[in-house]
C-alpha cells in the first residue's frame, strides 16, 4: 500500500467539494500525507487529519512519500501506462506533485500537530457528530478485496457515526482489479436499514480508467446504538483530542 499524498485542488474535485460544502467541520480519514488539511488550514477551513501513522512516524510520513515514490518509480511507471492524464501528466510528474504536497504537509503537522490525530478505522478517536462532512480517500474500496465485506461494513458505520451530515468516499473501485467494490449493492442496503441513506455520484477525476465515483452516505438520520451495558463508575471516558468550535457555537 503506498503512502499517498493528495492535494486541496484533488480533494476539491475527487470528492465534488464546494464552498458550502466547506464551510463546517471536515475530517480526512485517512489522511496519510495529503495536503489536504494544511492547504484548507490556509483558507480559514476547520479540518483534521486523522491516520494510524501518525502514532510514530508524523513528520517522518512526508519524508517516506519521497523515498518511496522514487525507489518505486519504475514500477508506479509500468502500473500507471494506460491511465488517465488529466491529472499528472506521467508517473514522474505525480512524483513531483506528491512530493510538494507532502512538504506541506510535514510543515503544517509540526506548526499545528493538534490537527492531525492518531487513529484508524474501525475505531476513530471522535465523539458521536464531531465533524459536518467526513471524506476518506482510496482505502475502503480501494483495498476492500483485501479488508474484507465485515472491516468494510463496520469501517462505512464508524465514518457514519463520527458524521453530522454526510461522508464521501472515493473511489468505489477495487484497486486490484479495476472494478466496481462487488459487494457495494448489499452493503448500500444494510446501511439502509439502520438509517444512513446512500448514492454514487460521478466525479470530474479520473486517474485508474473508470475510477470517477463516489459514494456519498446522508447521516442525519442515524444514530449510534446505545452500549448494551453502562461504563462501570470511575471508567475511564474517551475524550475528543480537538476542541469541536461547532459546539461552542452552539451549532
Amino acid at each position: 500500500m503506498l503512502v499517498s499524498a493528495r492535494s486541496f485542488a484533488e480533494y476539491r474535485a475527487m470528492f465534488a467539494l464546494t464552498d458550502r460544502d466547506l464551510a463546517g467541520r471536515v475530517l480526512d480519514c485517512p489522511a496519510g500525507a495529503a495536503s489536504f488539511v494544511a492547504e484548507a488550514g490556509r483558507r480559514g477551513i476547520d479540518a483534521v487529519a486523522v491516520d494510524r501513522e501518525y502514532a510514530l512516524h508524523r513528520e517522518e510520513l512526508g519524508l517516506l512519500v519521497e523515498r518511496e515514490t522514487g525507489y518505486k518509480r519504475d514500477r508506479l511507471v509500468k502500473e500507471t501506462a494506460g491511465y488517465s492524464r488529466s491529472w499528472y501528466a506521467d508517473a514522474d510528474d505525480m512524483i513531483r506533485q506528491w512530493t510538494a504536497n507532502a512538504r506541506l504537509f510535514r510543515a503544517d503537522i509540526a506548526a499545528r500537530p493538534d490537527r492531525y490525530v492518531t487513529g484508524a478505522l474501525p475505531e476513530l478517536p471522535f465523539a458521536d457528530d464531531s465533524f459536518d462532512l467526513v471524506l476518506s480517500s482510496h482505502l475502503v474500496f480501494s483495498y476492500g478485496n483485501r479488508l474484507g465485506e465485515q472491516l468494510v461494513r463496520a469501517a462505512l458505520l464508524e465514518l457514519a457515526r463520527v458524521a453530522r451530515r454526510e461522508v464521501r468516499l472515493f473511489p468505489v473501485m477495487v484497486y486490484d482489479t479495476g472494478e466496481r467494490y462487488p459487494g457495494l449493492e448489499r452493503l448500500l442496503e444494510r446501511l439502509a436499514g439502520v438509517g444512513i441513506g446512500s448514492r454514487v455520484e460521478r466525479v470530474a477525476y479520473e486517474f485508474q480508467p473508470g475510477d470517477d465515483e463516489m459514494l456519498v452516505l446522508t447521516c442525519a438520520e442515524y444514530r449510534t446504538p446505545a452500549l448494551t451495558a453502562p461504563a462501570a463508575p470511575g471508567a475511564a471516558v474517551a475524550v475528543d483530542p480537538v476542541r469541536w468550535r461547532h459546539r461552542e457555537r452552539g451549532a
